[in-house]
């Protein structure tokens, strides 16, 4: 009998995911943390969302998660990005109190059935003789305790070291302690593992910045919910400011690159490509004469305020002199110093899809530790490693999202097929079929998986259950009113353009070539005065579906031409030397990889699309006997 059917190594947002879903599914679950008061800490940006990252948190809420529940109880600022661009681009962004936010995480723990938090450090796993199933995990104090499946993610914190110039220390985050021996010990098993940086720029008081000089960033004046519980918690809304740096700010940089440590060979672990220092940034661009910055609230109770865009390793007396040539900063007075911490991840090449580990049974794997870069791409792993944990004690096939099904899905996929050697970012580019993979459809498309799976809570359900029959009607609303030319004499708008009577399913270019943003609502509902009857969610949902169906249904019809192929299921085991002409090089990377469909296999690098055919003409023979 093991002390308990499943453990949580870490309390970032990946881990917050993963012991909500597995104690939520009845499993009893021992969270392991080195410091219950840093559970949920944003460890740089105080912010949840943006573009494709604001769809995941959409699709974790779906799921039944947590993270859009607690952005909507702590955003003290939120706006859609990209609303002058097609909705397949959009996505809510907040602000979050990063007090707050740390703290409502930590008491939806505490709070929740079936989960224990507990302070300590694991330094190592238990496997059974064979080494290939997980038994428990060893900590720090030199507790044995057993387990049926372990969830790991322990972010930016496994044998992790900072970076300030010319000085370095242990810790995964300013004043907080890494994770000592555990990574170290996984290399020992055979574990693939790298080193990753990343970074986090200066704190600075707001008192000691004169905002005057600074332009004004408010948040949107309408509601927006990340949670699709669309609980309104009565937040305040704080404005951010925005800046750009100048010559004398690049001079200040590259007047202490000598001591940085990311130029000076002292840093090895790869960077974020998309979110690089500032004297990355100066190098790379020598030519730009100013970059961006946005000046942001770090809470509602505190006079710290982040600086995104300023991310540095440089010495503290460089810090001080750029960050004082920005307008409106000349006496910046710094809280905390900007760093730079380099950590151990994990190959995720090494993980099915499942996020379950390839060389241990029974031991997911989730969050930065993979190699990824945000809060919510950890979340988003995590959610699933806990829901299939879960599934893995029930001895039931893990839930494996489709990359036309969600951009976990294309996250998830990205991970364990392409394995990034850098900080993996989700963008909407990633997505093959972002448009219908939209944020405001994110419940329509998952909550019932969630619901199967057993994560939905009734209020969940229901309410998702009104929303769908609340827009199936909107649907048909749409469907049968028409344009017709009584219509075309009341109103200017359509006076010359209409011929034949028109649907208002709005998918007519005729009618779409008449409607701006700011239309897409206020016409129907002035020809369909029932519209005004529903909740503002549903009718944007409805009439996006309405205006955009002739683009989905094509790429629905393109899609399903590929599905069969890309769906073809490889068994377990497959021998792909017996695959007569298959090159030495597409065996390797699939043995490596061991990918479960025919998709996943056509994606990994170095496997030609003349082996893909191959493989695909041998399962497609298998699979007709």
């Amino acid at each position: 009998m093991k002390d308990y059917p499943a453990i949580v190594i870490g309390g970032g947002h990946a881990g917050i995911e993963a012991a909500l879903a597995l104690a939520r599914l009845g499993t009893k679950t021992l969270l392991i943390t080195q410091n219950p008061d840093t559970i949920g800490k944003m460890s740089c940006n105080p912010a949840i969302g943006g573009l494709a990252k604001g769809n995941l948190v959409r699709e974790i809420d779906a799921l039944g998660g947590q993270m859009g529940i607690l952005t909507d109880m702590t955003a003290i600022q939120v706006r859609m990005l990209n609303q002058s661009r097609g909705a397949a681009v959009q996505a809510p962004r907040a602000q979050a109190d990063k007090a707050l936010y740390s703290s409502m995480a930590r008491k939806t723990l505490e709070l929740q059935p079936n989960l224990t938090i507990f302070m300590d450090t694991v330094v190592d796993i238990i496997t059974d003789s064979s080494g290939k199933t997980i038994e428990g995990v060893v900590t720090e104090r030199g507790k044995k305790i057993g387990a049926d499946t372990v969830v790991l993610t322990t972010g930016t914190f496994m044998e992790a070291t900072l970076f300030i110039g010319q000085w370095q220390g242990p810790g995964g985050r300013l004043g907080e302690p890494a994770a000592v021996g555990l990574g170290t010990a996984l290399r020992k098993r055979g574990f693939p593992a790298g080193r990753m940086n990343t970074g986090t720029p200066a704190r600075i008081k707001a008192s000691s910045i004169d905002f005057s000089k600074l332009a004004v960033q408010h948040g949107d004046s309408k509601k927006i919910y990340f949670s699709f519980l669309e609980k309104n918690y009565e937040r305040p809304d704080i404005p951010c400011h925005i800046l750009y740096t100048n010559e004398s700010t690049h001079s200040a940089i590259r007047a202490g690159l000598d001591r940085s440590p990311l130029f000076s060979g002292v840093i090895t672990g790869k960077g974020p490509r998309y979110c690089p220092s500032i004297e990355d940034k100066v190098v790379r661009f020598p030519d730009r004469e100013r970059h961006q910055v946005f000046v942001e609230p770090e809470g509602e109770y505190t006079d710290e305020m982040y600086l995104n865009g300023l991310s540095s390793s440089l010495p503290e007396d460089i810090q001080e002199a750029f960050y004082r040539s920005l307008p409106g900063f000349e006496h910046a007075e710094i809280v905390r110093p900007a760093y730079a911490v380099e950590y151990d991840y994990l190959a995720p090449s090494a993980l099915f899809a499942s996020l379950e580990s390839k060389l241990v049974k029974g031991l997911f794997i989730a969050g930065q530790t993979n190699g990824t870069s945000g809060y919510e791409e950890a979340a988003a792993q995590g959610i699933m490693a806990g829901i299939n944990a879960r599934r893995y004690l029930d001895h039931e096939p893990p839930i494996i999202l489709g990359r036309d099904e969600a951009y976990i899905g294309v996250l998830i996929d990205d991970l364990v097929t392409l394995s990034p050697k850098e900080p993996y970012r989700m963008f909407t580019s990633r997505a093959e079929r972002r448009l219908a993979l939209r944020q405001d459809s994110a419940d329509l498309r998952l909550t019932p998986v969630g619901m199967a799976v057993g994560l939905v809570d009734d209020q969940r359900r229901e309410k998702f259950e009104i929303r769908k029959a609340q827009i199936d009607e909107i649907h048909d609303l749409l469907r049968n009113r028409k344009i017709t030319h009584d219509d075309a004499r009341e109103s200017e708008l359509f006076s010359a353009h209409i011929g034949e009577p028109l649907s208002l399913a709005l998918r007519d270019p005729q009618i779409c070539a008449l409607l701006d943003e700011d239309e897409e609502e206020s016409i129907p509902i002035a020809l369909i005065p029932a519209l005004a009857n529903y909740p503002q969610s549903c009718l944007q949902t409805a009439i996006l579906d309405a205006r955009y169906e002739g683009y989905l249904e094509k790429e629905e019809r393109l899609a399903s031409r590929l599905d069969k192929a890309e769906r073809l299921h490889i068994p377990e085991g497959f021998n792909y030397r017996s695959i007569a002409g298959l090159s030495t090089e597409s065996i390797e990377k699939l043995e490596s990889v061991q990918p479960i469909t025919l998709g996943q296999a056509s994606r990994i690098p170095g496997v030609r699309k003349s082996d893909v055919a191959l493989l695909y003409v041998m399962l497609s023979r298998k699979g007709d006997k």
